[in-house]
């Protein structure tokens, strides 16, 4: 049993999927769990709604989950709802895991996340979350990049989660944790709200494919955000003000008014992909030379 492993070598190991590699150790993320779930149990007596829409992929298929950024808690509380049947792997700013030493970057490291380069386009990072998707892994994105009200920074969508949900092949699924913003308010004392963590119901990328090609991937994110912010306020999509939420950035209300997007739920994703993975071995087992 490694006490420290390299880095890189923890972030290119799978944890939990369908991947016949050796597993990254689950001793430390199991332990950091355990904890988390205790205090954070009694502190903010945390509930997990519509949990069956993860649960839902475990074993059949990758999937991007992605969820608008209001706390320091979020990712915790992201990590708390998927465990101990699944593993969150979350996509983090690489300077996490330069901090105190290694000890912090080598905590995130042992329970499933790995780095990625902002405002550029990390190909490494790409490459490994691809990689974890199509051995039906779960990572994790948010689309914002930095917490909401952090800095004097205009908030913006960034559509990497759509590009790494494309190139693995894997459904985008919206979710929120509710009231983490008022932990810990600027320039008030810590409080301890009642938190529930909600998932939505799964994204297609092809469903977006109606839109030109240029637009698909900032579509899909944008779409996604504001599922996000429906559970977040508990309103329906359409009453989302989304030019208040990111001003100056691009709103794409009135094409998703004129053209819906369909909507799914997790048990027709997994039916839809079972149906694909069918047909393919279907014709994997008929001889190349009698195939039409």
């Amino acid at each position: 049993m490694s006490l420290i492993l390299p880095y890189e070598k923890i972030w290119d190991m799978p944890l939990g999927g369908t991947s016949d590699e050796k597993q990254a150790p689950h001793w430390a993320g199991n332990l950091i769990w355990g904890f988390l779930v205790f205090v954070f149990k009694i502190c903010f007596r945390y509930r997990v709604d519509n949990r069956e829409s993860i649960r839902g992929f475990d074993k059949e298929s990758g999937v991007v989950v992605v969820a608008n950024h209001t706390s320091f808690l979020d990712v915790a509380f992201m990590y708390l709802a998927t465990r101990p049947q699944q593993w969150l792997r979350f996509m983090g700013r690489e300077s996490l895991f330069d901090n105190a030493h290694g000890l912090v970057g080598q905590i995130l490291s042992r329970v499933g996340a790995f780095p990625v380069k902002r405002d550029s386009a990390d190909r490494t990072a790409i490459k490994r979350a691809t990689r974890m998707l199509k051995n039906d892994e779960i990572v994790g994105i948010l689309p914002e990049g930095t917490r909401r009200g952090k800095g004097t920074k205009t908030p913006e969508i960034h559509s990497g989660a759509a590009f790494v949900a494309k190139m693995g092949k894997a459904p985008l699924l919206p979710m929120t944790v509710r009231n983490a913003e008022n932990v810990k308010r600027k320039g008030e004392r810590l409080r301890f709200p009642k938190i529930t963590i909600e998932y939505g119901n799964p994204l297609l990328v092809e469903d977006f494919d109606f839109l030109p090609k240029e637009d698909r991937l900032e579509g899909c994110t944008w779409y996604a955000m504001r599922e996000c912010f429906a559970l977040s306020l508990r309103v329906p999509r359409e009453q989302v003000d989304m030019p208040a939420l990111f001003p100056g950035g691009r709103d794409f209300t009135a094409v998703f008014e004129e053209h819906p997007v369909p909507e799914h739920t997790t048990a027709e994703v997994v039916a839809g992909i079972r149906a694909k993975r069918a047909a393919k071995a279907e014709v994997s087992a008929v001889p190349a030379g009698e195939r039409s």
